[in-house]
């Protein structure tokens, strides 16, 4: 019997967590988990894993500002060395975990509109989190535009919207083959076409809109999207907060959600489902299996 294919988008967050020190084998112990709740997907599903950058992208820029003799590089390159950190580590527990499986990690570009709106109003959280005068100071150091993240502050960065993925065909083809893909990570590389070439864009892709871009040219069947939260809820942050165990779009765009961590996973899992999807989980990294069984986290559907 052929199995459905699942796109699972894995947050940046999920594998680098708000508060957490921004190490490398704190990185490896979260993909550990991360792998092991995926490894009990791939029994089920076919799998594409497309993961998320913020606070990596965030410390190698940081990294690269205290380097003073050489001028930083720029976001869509630091993309790509996040593309290949984290799928390094991923392919290698997907190989300790699953040696049987072929899985193959690709660097991807993601074309956008050099005129999206989004350039003029940065969202895209990166980098670790600050207090308010940590904030202050950095933004006037740098400037940097600085939004809230929770309790929090980060920097933010413009995240236009992705409508066309350079590598697809590639990405087909191995998915046919019976691979496990990991691809357009971080949202992809973001690059656009300039005078017929293509040439890189100073800004991070959302991975959840390009995880459902993905998933519409794949045609899968469902959505998963991991984090650091175990649910999709209202009021978040406030004594009345609760979550939503099922929902579907009518309901959630009744509803307000953080542009910044929740919104684009609501507004990506509506984006599916409008296309044609069967369903979309939100949840935790633990609960990927569960989740789409409807037994954690937030199921969505058409209705």
């Amino acid at each position: 019997m052929n199995k459905q294919t699942v796109i699972i988008a894995l947050g940046g967050n999920a594998l680098l967590r708000r508060g957490e020190p921004l190490e490398a084998g704190v990185q490896r112990h979260n993909v550990q988990i991360a792998v092991e709740s995926i490894c009990k997907v791939a029994q089920h599903y076919k799998v594409v894993l497309v993961h998320g950058n913020g606070p990596q992208v965030g410390l190698l820029a940081l990294q690269g500002l205290e380097y003073k003799p050489v001028a930083p590089y720029p976001l869509d390159v630091l993309g790509s060395e996040t593309q290949g950190m984290i799928g390094y580590m991923l392919m290698q527990e997907f190989k300790n975990q699953m040696p049987d499986v072929h899985t193959t990690c690709m660097l991807t570009q993601m074309l956008v509109d050099p005129n999206d709106p989004a350039f003029l109003n940065p969202s895209k959280p990166i980098g670790p989190i600050y207090n308010q005068d940590q904030a202050r100071e950095l933004a006037e150091k740098y400037h940097w535009t600085i939004k809230p993240d929770g309790k929090h502050f980060r920097r933010v960065v413009p995240s236009p919207k992705p409508v066309g993925i350079i590598e697809d065909q590639a990405i087909t083809t191995l998915l046919n083959s019976g691979h496990l893909v990991i691809c357009a990570g971080g949202g992809g590389i973001p690059v656009k076409y300039e005078n017929g070439k293509l040439t890189g864009v100073e800004a991070v892709i959302d991975k959840d809109m390009s995880a459902a871009l993905l998933a519409k040219q794949l045609h899968a069947d469902a959505l998963l999207i991991l984090t650091d939260t175990d649910a999709v809820y209202l009021n978040w942050g406030q004594s009345t907060q609760h979550a939503l165990r099922t929902t579907n779009p009518g309901e959630l765009s009744q509803h307000q959600f953080d542009e910044g961590s929740m919104g684009p996973k609501i507004q990506a899992s509506c984006e599916f489902l409008q296309q044609g999807g069967n369903i979309v989980g939100i949840g935790a990294l633990e609960d990927g299996l569960r989740i789409l069984q409807g037994q954690a986290g937030t199921l969505i559907t058409q209705a």
